[in-house]
């Protein structure tokens, strides 16, 4: 190659360069789009001091008591394995909470009072205390069943058997279930679609169908109040109408992940639990709305030292003394 085709190869590659330089310089770069909140960035009522309240998260598995905006009472369950599906706080201070693979009662100064573990193969998400050394709980398994048991004799005064739609696949069964001022139970039948009411003998008093219920509660009116993870919360008549019904579409600006339990309040509202993570902060732990669906309060709380967590369980602390139940003649 003579050298005057040289150079000239030479000043084409140099503009070639220049010109991609260029280019690569005044390409401006793409703005990140930011992610939508999960809720806006101003929410109606008084946060922590909304309500006086206990409160259990799943997955971090953290257990706290508010009052008066200030949390007095934390605990955080580091000795068993699972998820806190359902705890409640008796009147004597102690708390009772299920972890997927057991039931354990710690006391208000976080001792270890009773514990439970599943039977291999087997999960349980609820427990419910009856009187003051009673507690009745569910074994998700097969076959599933229920049990009332008494913890100070460690005899098991009644065990039932229930149905469920597929005995093999037991996280899938049950969630939760409750007592009636009647003396009956109300079981959440989240893998077969309904909801059903039970005397003390297992005998079914009264269903309804309802897609996957995770949460049921009877309510003073006669009505019962329903939740459900396709994302609704549905109260329904004796004769299994729905009267009124809250879904996620009710708020559009707030992202939801699943709704826990529900809790009527005395003026009409509902508190629902929405499960969620921290992610970005933005996201509401619960919420209430009026029975017109308006959004009254809404619990963000995710900064430490006021981090609570996800949302499993929230308990009033003006709500009735949660063991003056009966289930037929056991108390």
């Amino acid at each position: 190659m003579n050298k005057p085709l040289i150079t000239l190869v030479i000043l084409i590659i140099a503009c070639v360069n220049t010109f991609a330089q260029e280019k690569t310089i005044s390409t401006p770069p793409v703005a990140a789009v930011p992610a939508k909140p999960s809720s806006p960035a101003q929410i109606p009522g008084n946060g922590f001091a909304g309500h006086d309240f206990f409160y259990a998260g799943e997955g971090n598995k953290v257990m706290s008591i508010v009052k008066n905006g200030q949390i007095v009472w934390s605990y955080t369950d580091t000795t068993k394995r699972g998820e806190i599906s359902d705890a409640v706080l008796l009147s004597n201070g102690n708390v009772l909470f299920a972890h997927q693979f057991g039931i354990t009662e710690i006391t208000a100064d976080k001792k270890l009072f009773w514990n439970y573990d599943a039977p291999p193969g087997t999960e349980i998400h609820t427990a419910r205390p009856i009187g003051k050394y009673l507690v009745l709980y569910v074994q998700n398994g097969n076959p599933a069943k229920l049990f009332v048991k008494n913890i100070i004799t460690d005899r098991m005064v009644l065990e039932l058997p229930l149905t469920v739609k597929n005995p093999l696949s037991t996280h899938g069964q049950f969630r939760h279930v409750s007592l009636t001022d009647a003396g009956t139970l109300l079981v959440a039948h989240m893998d077969m679609d309904k909801v059903s009411e039970y005397d003390v003998e297992g005998k079914e008093l009264w269903t309804v169908p309802v897609a996957s219920p995770w949460y049921v509660t009877r309510l003073k009116n006669g009505n019962t109040l329903i939740t459900s993870n396709k994302h609704f919360v549905r109260e329904v008549n004796p004769k299994g109408e729905t009267v009124w019904e809250f879904a996620d579409k009710d708020l559009p600006d707030f992202k939801f992940s699943g709704f826990q339990t529900a809790v009527r309040l005395a003026n009409g509202n509902t508190i629902i639990n929405n499960w969620c993570g921290k992610g970005d902060g933005t996201g509401v732990q619960a919420i209430e709305v009026s029975p017109e669906k308006k959004l009254v309060w809404a619990l963000r709380e995710w900064t430490p030292p006021t981090d609570l967590g996800r949302s499993t369980t929230i308990q009033l602390l003006d709500a009735p003394t949660i063991e003056n139940v009966h289930y037929g003649v056991l108390h």
